[in-house]
C-alpha cells in the first residue's frame, strides 16, 4: 500500500500496457452490441475532487490507493472538479450570503475558461494522471462540475459545462453522447454470461426544482433507462447516480440541514423502483457520490431483492475534514445517532455508525469462480483499507416474491424496508429536537453569565 505514485507509474506502463486497450461498448441514446470479452472483476469509483485540494500530498495519496488496487475500469460519480465559485459566509456587510438578510447567493458560476483550467489542473495532477494512463476512465458530472451548487435544468451554462465534461473524461467528437441533451449513458464490459452493465445517469440537465417533487430525469432520459434495463440481461448492471438513491437523510436532519437525493423526490423514486422491478432485471444495485461521506444503504421492499447503494465521497472533500480534528468524534456520534432505517450496520464497519467522514473511494470485486458468483461492495480509506463493506451474491440479487417483501402493515417498522418519511415524529426528528435544546441550553447559560 505504501508504494509512490511514480513506482505506480513505472510498473503500470511496463508490465500492464494492455489493460488501456479493454473493449467497451459505450451506448448512448441508441442502444449498440456489447463487445469485447475481457472479465471484469474489480470496479473502483469516485467523486468529489476538489483540484484546488492537496491530493497528491495525502499521505499515502488516495490515487496511490486506488491503483494499488488495480480496477479493469474507473468510475466518476460527479463533482470531477469544483467549478462554481463559493463566496465566504457574510452575515453583515455589502454583499451578504447567510442569514435573513441575505442579498447575493453564495455559489456563482466561473467563466468557460476558468472551469477548463480546474478540469486542466484535476487531470495534470500526477496521481491521476497515472491511473488515466493505464485504466479505462468513464463517469457522469453532480452539481459542481455541472456549473453551480444545487443546480437543475435551469441552469443556463449546462450546454457548455456538457462539453467541457466530455472533453475531461476523452468522449470522441462524435460521439451520440455530445449530441444528446444530457450527459446519461452505459457501457458493457465482459463475455457473454459474465457480462456487467453500467448504467450512468444525469441528475441535473433536466431536473426539477428541489421543492417541486418533479422530475429528475426528464422525459426523454426515462424512455432511454426504460430500453436500457429492458434490453439484453447481464449478470450486474451497475446504476451510477450522482446523488443517493437508497438513503434519504433530508427526512431526518431537517430542518437543521438538507441534502440532495432521490428521497427528495419520492415520485420520481418510486418510478425508478418500479421500472427495475418491471424490467425483471437482476443483478441491480446503485452507487453514488455528492455527501462527502462514505456509506452502504439497502432496500428490501422495491423491487424484489436486496438493492444496495454503495456511496463513496469523496476523494478529497469529506465531513471531517472540514473540522478540526477533536470534533470529527461529534460528527460520528451524530451520524450514529442518526435514525436512518437503510444504512447497512454491522461489523464490517470503521466506526461504530457506519459511515466514513475521511477520503474514501468505493471499490467492487467479483469473484467468477465462486460458487455462486460472489460481489464485494467496499468503501476504502486513502491507504486502500476497507472501512465499509458488504459481500452478497448473484443469487441473493435475484428476483424472488415481490408482493410478499413489499408489504408492510400501517405503523410497522422493518429495517431496510420502512423508509425515513414513515417513522414517528419525535424519532425522525431528534436530530433536530436535540440541536435546538442544546442551543437553548447555551442561549440560557449565556444569558446567566450576563446576568452575574
Amino acid at each position: 500500500m505504501g508504494r509512490s505514485v511514480l513506482e505506480l507509474c513505472f510498473l503500470w506502463s511496463v508490465v500492464m500496457p494492455v489493460m488501456i486497450a479493454l473493449p467497451i461498448a459505450n451506448t448512448t441514446a441508441s442502444s449498440t452490441s456489447p463487445q469485447g470479452d475481457l472479465l471484469v472483476s474489480r470496479i473502483a469509483f469516485g467523486s468529489c475532487a476538489n483540484q484546488s485540494a492537496p491530493q497528491s500530498m495525502l499521505s499515502p495519496p488516495i490515487w496511490n490507493a486506488i491503483i494499488d488496487f488495480d480496477p479493469q475500469f474507473f468510475i466518476w460519480l460527479g463533482d470531477n472538479i469544483y467549478g462554481d465559485v463559493r463566496r465566504p459566509f457574510k452575515l453583515f456587510g455589502k454583499e451578504r450570503t447567510i442569514g435573513p438578510w441575505k442579498n447575493v447567493p453564495r455559489f456563482i458560476p466561473s467563466s468557460e475558461q476558468e472551469m477548463q483550467s480546474r478540469y486542466k489542473k484535476m487531470k495534470t495532477d500526477p496521481g491521476y494522471s497515472c491511473l488515466l494512463k493505464n485504466t479505462k476512465v468513464i463517469g457522469t458530472w453532480d452539481d459542481h462540475d455541472y456549473g453551480l451548487n444545487d443546480a437543475g435544468k435551469e441552469f443556463n451554462g449546462k450546454i457548455t459545462s456538457q462539453r467541457l465534461l466530455l472533453d475531461f473524461l476523452d468522449e470522441p467528437q462524435d460521439s451520440p453522447r455530445r449530441k444528446q441533451a444530457g450527459v446519461y449513458t452505459s457501457y458493457t464490459f465482459g463475455p457473454v454470461g459474465r457480462q456487467i452493465k453500467v448504467i450512468l445517469l444525469d441528475t441535473r440537465y433536466h431536473r426539477d426544482p428541489l421543492i417541486s417533487d418533479g422530475t429528475i430525469l426528464g422525459n426523454s432520459q426515462w424512455t432511454w433507462l426504460e430500453s436500457e434495463l429492458k434490453g439484453p440481461a447481464s449478470a450486474l448492471t451497475i446504476i451510477g447516480s450522482s446523488i443517493q438513491v437508497i438513503s434519504n437523510l433530508s427526512a431526518i436532519t431537517g430542518p437543521i440541514f438538507y441534502l440532495e437525493c432521490w428521497g427528495r423526490f419520492p415520485k420520481e423514486r418510486e418510478r425508478l423502483f418500479k421500472l427495475i422491478a418491471d424490467s425483471k432485471r437482476d443483478g441491480v444495485f446503485f452507487i453514488s457520490g455528492d455527501v462527502h461521506f462514505g456509506e452502504i444503504t439497502r432496500y428490501d421492499c422495491a423491487i424484489g431483492y436486496p438493492l444496495f447503494d454503495v456511496t463513496a465521497s469523496g476523494i478529497t472533500q469529506a465531513v471531517e475534514k472540514a473540522v478540526p480534528p477533536p470534533l470529527n468524534y461529534i460528527i460520528r456520534f451524530v451520524a450514529w445517532l442518526a435514525p436512518t432505517t437503510m444504512r447497512v450496520m454491522g461489523q464490517h464497519c470503521r466506526h461504530k455508525s457506519c459511515t466514513y467522514g475521511q477520503p474514501n473511494f468505493g471499490a467492487i470485486k467479483i469473484d467468477w469462480d465462486a460458487t455462486p458468483v460472489t460481489v464485494a461492495m467496499e468503501v476504502r480509506d486513502v491507504n486502500g483499507f476497507p472501512v465499509l463493506s458488504v459481500n452478497t451474491s448473484l443469487l441473493e440479487l435475484q428476483a424472488q416474491s415481490i408482493g410478499a417483501l413489499s408489504k408492510i402493515k400501517p405503523g410497522e417498522y422493518r429495517r431496510h424496508c420502512s423508509l425515513e418519511v414513515t417513522l414517528p415524529w419525535i424519532v425522525r426528528h431528534r436530530l433536530a429536537i436535540l440541536f435546538f435544546c442544546a442551543l437553548a441550553m447555551l442561549y440560557c447559560k449565556i444569558s446567566l453569565l450576563q446576568l452575574r
